[in-house]
């Protein structure tokens, strides 16, 4: 399934709070469609696959993308699950919105593609790109990019910087100081039931 480009609120309705995808809170409460104010019992594998589903929504990933993710956590020492959740933290679209950037996820995503975002002085121009710490992420030099930049910083979407990055908004430059820590995860997930979710299908 490729990139979702339906109404994002529709999801927020269904998932809960998805910070990356949406700033806005919806009207309602409960889940979208005739049947959403109906009481269901799901089943476990229901609750699994809507943690999975989630992961995919806030962080705009395809589920291609999000299989070969679980596929490098597990090879790497420790927690998958909290592997899965760094990979997907330090990709340069969401770290672009954590500096406060953009203010949503897919809002980072297009300052990336349209070349307005640099790393270490070069453009890079690919969402996925895996921040590493002594980065340093700044808008291109140029007024379009800077002002875009600037809009967006009036309306962030978290509050807080996470502690593994810090930013500077008077030069708008920003540094990725370390490893994202769980507790810094903004998104609410059960990760071990992600890693459920792929134990028996990767």
């Amino acid at each position: 399934m490729a990139r979702y480009r339906g109404p994002r609120l529709r999801v927020v309705r269904r998932l809960g709070e998805l910070p990356g995808l949406s700033r806005k809170t919806p009207r309602r409460a409960y889940p979208p469609g005739q049947h959403g104010q109906a009481r269901r019992k799901r089943s476990e594998y229901a609750i699994r696959l809507e943690e999975k589903q989630k992961l995919r929504f806030n962080y705009g990933v395809s589920e291609k993308q999000l299989v070969n993710y679980m596929k490098k956590a597990r090879k790497a020492t420790g927690s998958t699950g909290t592997k899965l959740l760094e990979l997907l933290e330090m990709r340069l679209d969401n770290t672009v919105f954590r500096l406060g950037m953009a203010g949503t996820i897919p809002g980072a995503r297009q300052l990336v593609n349209h070349g307005h975002v640099t790393v270490n002085g070069r453009v890079v121009d690919i969402a996925s790109y895996q921040c590493r710490p002594g980065d340093v992420i700044a808008p291109r030099d140029r007024d379009r990019s800077k002002k875009l930049v600037q809009t967006n910083m009036e309306y962030p979407g978290l509050a807080n910087v996470p502690n593994h990055l810090e930013f500077n908004k008077e030069t708008m430059i920003g540094k990725v100081n370390g490893i994202i820590e769980r507790e810094w995860v903004a998104v609410p997930i059960n990760e071990l039931m992600v890693v459920e979710y792929y134990s028996r299908k990767v």
